[in-house]
């Protein structure tokens, strides 16, 4: 087989077949194709796209090239959820101590956060004492007795992903749907569960913009799943705005703790609560979704999942005192207001020059109309609460907590947001992108959705 064939064939528009795929992938991750090739043949992708069959080939092939989890000795079916990414998505940890006191055995590898989008693994090493690397053995075996566990993905799960992602990340390739939904559908294969719920961000703070993009990049993670004989589901959601009220690590940790207690903000409930919802649907907990919504609230009231995440964390090492008394967990030094006089809008006058003034300069009253969220998302990561490289080391105290969501009514003096840094030069740079990503109207504009459609198999 030639590698050249392969590239001309895609860059024509020709339709490759399981071994030319296998072929390119097995080659590259050995070393074996140099780079340059690799990078013609995803700007050939890039352009001419792949069919689902294509994308299913590629898809397994990258979740081929390493380990792959086996979870067979972990009782009932296994269902795993899945992030596109986003501000202040904290879901994972509310849901997963939902299900595993429900009997849904919750076995989930999470990544870390990159750039404005925050990860998992990085909000546990809040909790002192968490541990995010544990052994296989002790991963299942946790699952078993607990019914949860959440570790860091190990290094093998799927290396022709890491390789081709960086390769794709330095030759422009990294927007196309195929390439996307292969990259996270590989690892989710490899993990080894038996059903799949995906939840597929769409607005300023997320990479699918709009909702025609992020309903195709739904279907085609739900045919890839569907033609690997996995259960696959999606389900579309809003980031329009932040998810909650928190956005940063420990904040987030303790939104969790308060969404667990019955205290949760609506938008996140909403959105936790439809994702848990079809996670028991497929695990076959409930028949129908209104008997897993019922379950799902039984779950909350009781105290039983607030009980599971503090299981769940003790088995993990970490110290459950800070869930107990979230006073406890470590903070940041500074704290900045931000009220609505603070909020600023841009003014262009008729030379064409233009100066930022206090949105609120012509109102007493006003409302959030809309949102850049990757503008919030930034705020956090400049004051330290994300990555802007893979070696970047984040500061788990600081970010920040909101107190008006996109529809709220403000006045000049109404807290907006507090901002919780530990830097007063990072500080002042993110109080600067926070108070312009915000628009205001007169008017109270329609409330935005928050969950917009469920994919299944019966929409492709």
């Amino acid at each position: 087989m030639n590698t050249c064939d392969i590239i001309m064939k895609k860059r024509d528009g020709g339709i490759l077949d399981r071994e030319e795929i296998g072929y390119l992938v097995d080659g590259f991750t050995a070393g074996a194709i140099p780079d340059y090739q690799m990078a013609a043949f995803l700007m050939a992708v890039y352009f001419q796209g792949m069919n689902h069959k294509e994308t299913t080939e590629l898809t397994l092939a990258m979740a081929d090239s390493g380990d792959r989890l086996d979870l067979s000795a972990i009782e009932g079916i296994k269902v795993d959820k899945h992030s596109t990414g986003g501000v202040g998505d904290k879901t994972s940890l509310i849901i997963g101590p939902i299900l595993a006191s429900l009997g849904v055995p919750v076995a989930k590898m999470s990544g870390r956060g990159l750039g404005h989008t925050g990860g998992t693994i990085d909000k546990l090493e809040g909790i002192p004492g968490f541990q995010t690397g544990i052994s296989e053995e002790d991963f299942i075996s946790q699952v078993n007795r607990v019914g949860l566990s959440i570790v860091g993905q190990t290094a093998n799960l799927a290396p022709a992903d890491k390789k081709i992602y960086a390769l794709r990340d330095v030759t422009a390739t990294v927007e196309n749907v195929s390439m996307i939904a292969a990259s996270i559908m590989s690892k989710k294969l490899a993990a080894g569960a038996d059903a799949i719920v995906l939840d597929v961000k769409v607005g300023t703070g997320a990479f699918m913009k709009t909702l025609e993009d992020a309903r195709l990049l739904a279907k085609t993670m739900v045919a890839i799943g569907t033609l690997s004989g996995r259960e696959t589901i999606a389900v579309i959601t809003d980031m329009n705005e932040p998810l909650g009220n928190a956005v940063g690590n420990i904040l987030e940790v303790i939104e969790a703790v308060e969404c667990l207690k019955g205290n949760g903000e609506k938008r996140l409930m909403e959105v936790s609560k439809a994702l848990a919802c079809h996670m028991l649907l497929a695990a076959k907990r409930a028949a129908f979704e209104d008997e897993a919504l019922e379950l799902i609230e039984n779950a909350i009231s009781s105290g039983e999942a607030f009980a599971k995440l503090k299981e769940f964390v003790a088995a993990q090492g970490g110290d459950i005192s800070c869930l107990e008394d979230t006073e406890r967990f470590e903070k940041a030094g500074i704290v900045e207001v931000i009220t609505g006089k603070d909020l600023l809008v841009e003014v262009v006058n008729s030379s064409g020059d233009s100066a930022w003034i206090s949105a609120m300069s012509d109102m007493d009253k006003a409302y959030l109309s809309s949102c850049d969220n990757q503008e919030i998302g930034m705020t956090s990561l400049i004051m330290g609460g994300g990555r802007q490289t893979k070696d970047s080391v984040i500061d788990l105290t600081v970010g920040i907590h909101l107190k008006k969501h996109l529809g709220d009514e403000i006045g000049r003096d109404d807290v907006i947001a507090v901002l919780y840094a530990n830097d007063e030069d990072k500080l002042k740079e993110a109080k600067d992108r926070f108070v312009r990503a915000y628009t205001l109207s007169k008017e109270r504009t329609t409330d935005n959705k928050i969950v917009y459609e469920v994919i299944t198999k019966e929409d492709l």
